[in-house]
């Protein structure tokens, strides 16, 4: 609590310092990549009337803020200039129903259709590429150069620029739209497939 009615107090009570750091802003850069993911496989613990197979998976994200500072006559303005970005699927977990055993037709005709499904989560990411990067643009770009008195308020600089960028709403947006999409996708695949493979299995 200290540390935010400090920073307020820097940015309201000098207010020409302040506007004065408007001249720093600059087109924040956006680097995005996805996630190392990997998947296990395990057997659900309750039998799976309803399902013979299910993923899953959650989005991770992760955003490293850059900061460049600017000495002043009077002090230093901080801008953000970049955010390095992890956005995507790391962990899909699979589970099979127990009732299959492992390696048999069953079991692998699970696997294989549980694959497209994670190929779905990978693909969709890929789809909503730009979509993403401009959502972490508009964010970033949103945020305004701050003053700061002494260099070694920086951190506390870091503190309220970082706060100010992870509660943009286009950030939980973009998220909320990636999971809308993969869920309908998903579904579309299930529909397709009806488990013909799996039902093969037994004909």
């Amino acid at each position: 609590m200290k540390k935010i009615i400090f920073i307020f107090c820097i940015l309201f009570c000098v207010p020409s310092f302040a506007h004065d750091c408007l001249t720093y802003k600059i087109e924040p850069d956006i680097s995005l990549s996805e996630p190392e993911y990997k998947k296990t496989v395990n057997f659900s613990v309750e039998n799976m009337p309803a399902h013979h197979g299910l993923v899953e998976a959650n989005i991770t994200t992760k955003y490293d803020v850059v900061l460049n500072m600017y000495e002043t006559t009077n002090g230093f303005c901080v801008v953000l200039s970049k955010i390095n970005a992890v956005f995507g699927f790391d962990n899909f977990n699979v589970l099979v129903d127990k009732q299959h055993e492992t390696n048999n037709c069953a079991y692998n005709a699970v696997l294989h259709h549980e694959e497209k499904h994670i190929e779905v989560y990978l693909n969709i990411i890929k789809d909503f590429k730009d979509d993403i990067k401009d959502s972490l643009f508009t964010a970033a770009d949103s945020v305004m150069p701050i003053f700061i008195e002494k260099e070694s308020d920086i951190e506390l600089a870091f503190e309220e620029l970082n706060q100010e960028f992870m509660a943009h709403p286009d950030l939980l947006l973009i998220a909320q739209k990636v999971y809308a999409a993969q869920e309908i996708r998903n579904k579309q695949i299930d529909r397709e497939e009806n488990n013909h493979e799996l039902n093969s299995c037994y004909n």
